[in-house]
């Protein structure tokens, strides 16, 4: 289920929101020029046909927002020495807050992840699941989470094709807060 929790910025001892409701999700984030969407989820989604599944809603989004370039990614959990060197570069290459100078769109088609905001003085943890997709407006300081064991498909919107460019801010903000672990465990 997706979950919206919002703390200060100072730690996650004090829980200003928690919520699941996708009406309040989207109200919450639009305030600060975040898109909160959901979609029908489709069965059977990989990297190789997803682009294909939600060409219309790609095109709508595309379309609406300027995207030229869309990509999909895919982690999938594996017995393998590769899978994990892979999930651990992965996920701590995005753990570290960082800003884009572009929007960054992603689409959940499998599995979750969290996307932590940092706005102002508060922190908004985004517990995205199979169905949402989420618009992280350009020079957003934000990280995120695929856990420990990075298990989705994602469709991925950029307006050139030189993708995900982080700007890493230094910051230890990210250890502060529970983990995509520790969330979804509290589910």
């Amino acid at each position: 289920m997706t979950l919206l929790t919002v703390w200060p910025d100072s730690g996650p001892e004090e829980t200003l929101v928690r919520t699941t409701d996708p009406e309040e999700i989207a109200t919450a984030l639009k305030e600060h020029g975040v898109r909160f969407h959901r979609w029908s989820v489709v069965d059977g989604v990989t990297a190789e046909n997803a682009l294909q599944i939600y060409e219309s809603e790609v095109a709508r989004v595309s379309e609406t927002e300027g995207y030229t370039y869309v990509d999909a990614m895919e982690m999938t959990p594996a017995d393998t020495d590769e899978y994990r060197a892979k999930a651990v570069e992965f996920r701590n290459k995005f753990l570290a807050e960082h800003t884009h100078d572009d929007d960054e769109d992603r689409y959940f088609a499998r599995g979750a992840g969290v996307f932590y905001l940092h706005i102002g003085d508060k922190v908004y943890a985004v517990f995205c699941e199979a169905g949402d997709l989420l618009s992280v407006p350009a020079n957003t300081t934000h990280w995120f989470d695929m856990g420990t064991t990075p298990d989705y498909v994602s469709i991925r919107f950029f307006h050139d094709d030189d993708g995900w460019v982080g700007n890493f801010t230094g910051s230890d903000i990210a250890t502060k807060f529970p983990t995509f672990d520790e969330i979804r465990s509290g589910l």
